[in-house]
């Protein structure tokens, strides 16, 4: 019997509503109808009074989840998605992010934000803002890439005393499986080297781990051997396990799928820049969405985002410099 990502994601919080009577869920149509992607399905019935229906105020569902942390609960609030989490942009970042810096009072929080493209989905409904989120003091920024941190992450983000946004992808929710949950799991903030390598590293996370797989699979019968680190987190974000690797490897590589400008990829290139620029045998490169709004059309899509074949070609001008 396998177990898909989205599948992870609702026995976390069936575990966490179970284990710890301080948590309650909070989201647009998350009760009876079981949430936009059914990630909460059948918990409303489970756990009455602790899986609510939200009014259409992102503002006012992260405000009230800040309020009841302030109280001791532990809320989770899902975004129907990422997208939708800006018009509560000044509730998460202005108050959430700086509560424990401004009173010493925790704001254990989680915000589920479903991210990233899928076919059709369009500019409204596809972006990816883990950067964003990440730019702001006090917030922990997940990513998880696997069925296994879906689950385990998901307990972590619950437990952890900071708020967390955690960037779930959307791509992701059924057509990645794995054969059962985890019993153990990595600490947050620590990456994962997803594939061993010795000729160039690859940084990436979320989605595009799967791509950079892919593409080190495709490299290997050129003899190249690809080392592939999950981040697993961008907040906090793990510089010495991609130091250690850059200096097996001497060339870096950082794919992402969200836009260029100021990105995470673009803060993973600085510090090794700055902190390991004699390691580098080559200038390290970077590969990102397409720098316009998320289109529509599935073929437009899929020249906007990074994929197997793109990542692999990048490698190979990488690799001959």
């Amino acid at each position: 019997m396998s177990v898909t990502y989205l599948e992870a994601i609702r026995a976390a919080q069936e575990k966490a509503l179970t284990d710890d009577p301080r948590v309650f869920i909070y989201g647009q149509d998350v009760g009876a109808f079981g949430g936009a992607f059914k990630a909460t399905k059948n918990l409303a019935a489970e756990f009455p009074g602790r899986v609510m229906d939200a009014p259409l105020s992102e503002d006012a569902i992260v405000g009230l989840a800040v309020g009841a942390a302030i109280e001791g609960a532990r809320p989770i609030v899902e975004m129907q998605f990422a997208d939708f989490s800006t018009v509560g942009f000044n509730q998460i970042v202005n108050q959430a992010a700086t509560l424990y810096y401004r009173t010493e009072v925790p704001c254990p929080i989680v915000v589920r934000l479903p991210s990233g493209g899928t076919l059709g989905a369009g500019p409204f409904h596809s972006q990816s803002m883990e950067a964003v989120y990440a730019h702001y003091p006090g917030l922990v920024v997940m990513t998880p890439a696997t069925v296994e941190d879906a689950y385990s992450m998901m307990l972590e983000a619950v437990a952890i005393d900071d708020p967390v946004i955690f960037c779930e992808h959307k791509l992701l929710y059924y057509h990645l499986k794995a054969d059962k949950l985890p019993d153990t799991a990595q600490p947050v903030g620590k990456a994962r080297i997803a594939r061993a390598g010795r000729d160039a590293t690859v940084v990436t996370y979320s989605a595009m781990l799967h791509e950079s797989l892919q593409a080190a699979e495709d490299l290997l019968e050129d003899g190249w051997q690809i080392e592939v680190i999950d981040l697993r987190t961008v907040k906090p974000l793990d510089t010495d396990t991609i130091l250690a690797s850059v200096a097996r490897t001497g060339r870096l590589l950082v794919v992402g799928e969200a836009w260029p400008w100021g990105g995470v990829n673009a803060e993973v290139i600085s510090r090794v820049a700055t902190e390991g620029f004699g390691l580098l045998d080559a200038a390290p490169m970077r590969l990102n969405a397409r720098d316009t709004p998320v289109p529509y059309h599935p073929d437009l899509w899929a020249a906007h985002r990074p994929t197997a074949s793109v990542i692999a070609a990048r490698l190979r001008q990488l690799l001959t410099q």
